[in-house]
């Protein structure tokens, strides 16, 4: 079988989450109606995977599961056709298989594939006997109906996974709505209250109003800051201006953003240490970019004790791409959060725990401006605890006319 076609099959196979799993009561009710239609001992409705083959249901047969090498059922998936074999003893394909020269002692065996309505092979419902023997096309076509019905429960298996696949995204997506106000409500509410409680002061003291000036027009920015990083959230990808592209050192652009959490990073105790100790050109937005590269050290730095250092290491791939890679030593991202990471408004249990600001919107939007640059950001979890957040772009235009040249010269 083409390999690409068998990983799909498997892929398929693996959706229905039946493989070592108890076994379906209707599946074995099943396999219990095959052996009565041919008065066989034993029937199985037999899952193929790569290297085994899995019972989902049986009736008379030991063990969950065997090889695939030795398996009769294997054999009905390349043409997904019906195999019988009414004496295996006499069958060259089968003759030296365990379970013909030992027990369960196979002589008779008949197999039908079950095809899922996408049309990939997933194993076969059988039915088997210890003494050779013959049949009529008439149970044939009775065998074939039965793997149909398996295939049909297979379907309403997987119809149930993605109903309540889609239950436990509905459950996040009001979650995530829940903590949104909240964290909105909270974010508006602290700089507000300050600009209130320093009006008040100057109400009633006119001369303070030059000593407050400062903080009032800083938590005035702070506000509009805010305001400006939710509607660039909500705002649809492709309206985004285009990235002004030039070249670019990307140690440039790391030591913009390093800079720009450099008071936050000293109020948290967590030094930041700029790994890059030769140029990696660009071409890239430098401003975009360091705005990008500024929110994954804001957050490294936020979701690090106090004492831990955060990385940033500038670095080429191995393939000749720049690649800025952003390392903390915190909680890092629980497994199951980590699909969910760049999605917007999306706040993990740490944020909320830790009452980390913001409002879930930063990783969006830095994802989206690499991501207009034809570059990806990705998470990976670091050795030993932390996260890692690795920005990659494409080879800068300087390189790419560097590399045509060299191959056309050679």
């Amino acid at each position: 079988m083409d390999e690409s076609l068998e990983l799909a099959r498997l892929a398929a196979l693996h959706s229905y989450q039946l493989l070592d799993r108890p076994r379906p009561a209707v599946l074995d009710n099943l396999t219990g109606l095959a052996a009565a239609l041919f008065d066989t001992p034993m029937s199985a409705v037999s899952l193929i995977d790569r290297d085994r083959q899995w019972f989902a249901g049986k009736t008379g047969l030991a063990g969950d599961q065997m090889s695939r090498a030795v398996s009769f059922c294997a054999h009905t998936l390349p043409d997904q056709s019906l195999v019988v074999v009414p004496d295996a003893r006499r069958d060259d394909r089968f003759a030296e298989f365990p379970t013909v020269l030992g027990a369960p002692h196979v002589r008779f065996y008949a197999g039908a594939p079950i095809v899922d309505e996408d049309g990939y092979a997933l194993g076969a419902v059988c039915v088997i006997d210890d003494r050779p023997r013959d049949t009529t096309d008439r149970l044939l076509d009775q065998l074939t109906a039965l793997a149909g019905q398996a295939a049909g429960h297979f379907a309403l298996i997987r119809s149930r996974l993605l109903l309540a696949g889609l239950g436990d995204e509905l459950a996040r997506a009001e979650q995530r709505e829940e903590d949104l106000v909240a964290t909105i409500s909270h974010e508006l509410r602290t700089p507000v209250a300050s600009i209130q409680g320093y009006l008040e002061l100057v109400a009633d003291d006119p001369a303070l109003a030059d000593r407050f000036a400062e903080p009032i027009r800083r938590n005035g920015d702070r506000l509009v800051a805010m305001v400006d990083h939710l509607l660039a959230g909500t705002r649809p990808v492709p309206t985004l201006p285009a990235p002004v592209r030039a070249p670019v050192d990307l140690r440039a652009v790391a030591e913009a953003a390093i800079r720009g959490c450099t008071d936050l990073a000293a109020s948290r105790d967590v030094p930041i240490v700029l790994d890059a100790p030769v140029a990696v050109p660009a071409d890239a937005d430098a401003v975009r970019l360091a705005d990008a590269t500024g929110q994954l050290v804001r957050n490294a730095v936020l979701f690090s004790p106090p004492g831990a250092t955060v990385t940033v290491r500038v670095q080429r791939c191995d393939d000749g791409r720049p690649q800025l890679r952003v390392l903390d030593h915190g909680a890092g991202i629980p497994a199951g959060e980590a699909p969910y990471l760049f999605d917007r408004f999306s706040r993990g249990r740490h944020a909320r725990d830790y009452a980390v600001p913001g409002v879930g919107l930063g990783l969006s939007i830095a994802r989206q401006w690499v991501e207009a640059h034809g570059g990806e950001l990705c998470y990976e979890p670091a050795p030993g605890g932390g996260s890692i957040f690795v920005l990659t772009l494409p080879r800068s235009t300087e390189e790419r006319s560097d590399r045509t040249v060299t191959l056309r010269a050679g």
